[in-house]
């Protein structure tokens, strides 16, 4: 499919279920975190860890210790809540297993070609995730095609806004310096979509196993169908 009309500078990512299978998001990623979960005991000397259990105490309340925190984690697995410091302390952990090598990133195989091919065209690429930008990028390090981060310029988290949010998008387009309308969004869910898009920004929807495909969006099966007009 020939993505068309303003002249397109940029594509923005979204990862799970778009660039790699949710499946291996909640079949490997978060059952390690869980089953690891209490090792970030042990891990306060980590300036990060640190910082993310004593906010996660404020929030709780002054009363709070290390193991309400835990099972505050806990709870917000179960949730599959979006929470920043949540997703912050699952890269921490992650990012062992990775060097480890006890998990690599699944990408789908229709993605590193795709990438190879926009990033020679001179296109500016970029992640957005409500996975922390350490987790992204020991994914996409550590992917089962080998180290694909050369090809990204930008990672963008929760940090930047929520997904759903127009504004995160705005945000994302003011770091990127550039206009809205020369960005494409590419992700599996709509309502992501529809922000992007009322941001300003082009759009399109993957539709891969288990997605919901939208009636409002562009859609394509596989990051081959993508055909793009890219810098003059």
């Amino acid at each position: 499919m020939n993505v068309s009309g303003t002249e397109l500078r940029a594509i923005v990512t979204d990862i799970e279920g778009t660039t790699t299978s949710v499946a291996f998001v909640y079949d490997v990623l978060f059952p390690y975190f869980s089953a690891h979960i209490e090792d970030l005991l042990s891990l306060q000397g980590d300036a990060t860890v640190k910082q993310c259990f004593d906010a996660i105490k404020t929030l709780l309340g002054p009363t709070a210790d290390d193991r309400d925190v835990i099972e505050q984690l806990r709870r917000w697995v179960a949730e599959d809540r979006k929470e920043t410091h949540l997703k912050t302390l699952q890269g921490v952990l992650w990012q062992k297993a990775y060097e480890q090598g006890q998990i690599s990133g699944h990408i789908y195989e229709d993605v590193p070609p795709a990438l190879k091919r926009w990033h020679a065209a001179g296109l500016t690429l970029a992640i957005y995730s409500s996975g922390s930008v350490a987790a992204q990028k020991l994914l996409f390090g550590f992917s089962d095609y080998g180290d694909l981060r050369p090809y990204f310029s930008h990672y963008f988290d929760t940090h930047i806004g929520h997904k759903r949010e127009p504004q995160s998008y705005a945000r994302i387009s003011e770091v990127m310096a550039l206009a809205a309308g020369t960005i494409l969004f590419l992700s599996d869910i709509e309502q992501e979509l529809d922000a992007a898009a009322a941001a300003g920004m082009q759009t399109l929807q993957l539709v891969r196993p288990g997605t919901k495909r939208s009636m409002k969006h562009l859609t394509v099966t596989s990051f081959a169908d993508i055909r793009l007009n890219g810098p003059k």
